[in-house]
C-alpha cells in the first residue's frame, strides 16, 4: 500500500511538472526563434535548401546572427553559435582581443577573413536537448557580453 501510495505521488508530481521545463534543441529553429522573440529582439528565421538555418537579429542596433551547426544537410542541429562583428574596428590591436580573451568567459573574440573583430558563444544543446529557461539565459548572458565588447572595442 505504501509503494502504491508513493508510486503515485511520484507519478503525479511528473505530470505536474511545470511546461516551464520544456526542452528545445537546435534542431528546433522556430522554437529558437520564439526565444529570441521573447525577449523582445526581432528575428528572422533564414533556411535555404542544402545550407544550415540562422536567425539573424539585433538588440540596442548591435545586430547578431544565431547559427545552427553540426546540422546534417541543413536539418538536425545540435549545437548554436551567437555571432557578431563590427566592419568599422578593424584598427583593433590583435592584443587587445586576446586581453578580451584572458578577462572575460563565455565568449571568444577574433578577427575573421575581413579582419573585422568578432564576437562568438557556443551553446551544446545536443541530445534531448536543455530546458528552454537555459536557452533563454544563454542569451541574457550573450546580451551582456555584447553589450561589453562593444564598449570595449569603441571605448576611448
Amino acid at each position: 500500500m505504501l509503494h502504491t501510495a508513493l508510486a503515485t505521488g511520484a507519478a503525479l508530481a511528473l505530470a505536474a511538472a511545470p511546461a516551464s521545463a520544456q526542452l528545445v534543441s537546435a534542431s528546433d529553429p522556430q522554437a529558437i526563434k520564439a526565444i529570441v522573440e521573447s525577449h523582445g529582439w526581432p528575428a528572422t528565421l533564414v533556411q535555404k535548401d542544402g545550407e544550415d538555418p540562422y536567425i539573424e537579429s539585433n538588440r540596442n542596433g548591435l545586430k547578431f546572427l544565431v547559427l545552427f551547426m553540426n546540422c546534417t544537410e541543413g536539418k538536425n542541429c545540435r549545437t548554436l553559435q551567437y555571432y557578431m562583428g563590427f566592419s568599422d574596428a578593424k584598427d583593433t590591436p590583435l592584443e587587445k582581443l586576446n586581453q578580451w580573451n584572458r578577462e572575460k568567459r563565455f565568449a571568444r573574440a577574433y578577427r575573421d577573413e575581413a579582419g573585422d573583430p568578432v564576437l562568438e558563444m557556443d551553446i551544446d544543446v545536443d541530445f534531448a536537448g536543455i530546458p528552454k529557461e537555459n536557452i533563454s539565459e544563454t542569451f541574457n548572458t550573450w546580451a551582456s557580453l555584447m553589450d561589453a565588447y562593444h564598449e570595449y572595442l569603441f571605448e576611448s
